[in-house]
């Protein structure tokens, strides 16, 4: 008898976007604080710099190590990296001693559709 296990794969926590077109609707209270969250996790040069990096770089991911020179101190840019992460805007998996960040594509697609003027009928 084996004590094997298989247990289930779980998806990487993202904060995903919702959000119509401002033109098309107002956000509701919960659109709003999801939605500024992202922003404001922008809003510094430094993590829009590291998030430009990342989505940019081949193959749409980026190790730490090849991202890290951005003008400040290591742990800067581990702070920098944790509050995109917690704004929904990268994931991230470690592979031996190092970790790799990707963005995910629907948050670039909802955040760009946030803010187009909604289709005409």
């Amino acid at each position: 008898m084996s004590n094997t296990q298989v247990l289930p794969l779980l998806e990487p926590e993202t904060v995903a976007p919702c959000c119509p077109p401002v033109t098309e609707r107002p956000l509701t209270a919960e659109e709003a604080e999801r939605t500024a969250k992202m922003f404001k996790a922008l809003g510094d040069p430094v993590r829009l710099r590291l998030f430009s990096l990342v989505a940019s770089h081949e193959g749409g991911e980026a190790c730490v190590c090849d991202i890290s020179d951005v003008g400040v101190s290591g742990p800067t840019v581990s702070h920098h990296l944790k509050k995109l992460k917690e704004a929904g805007l990268l994931s991230s998996e470690r592979r031996g001693t190092w970790v790799y960040y990707r963005v995910e594509p629907a948050v670039l697609a909802a955040m760009g559709q946030l803010l187009t003027t909604a289709a005409a009928d």
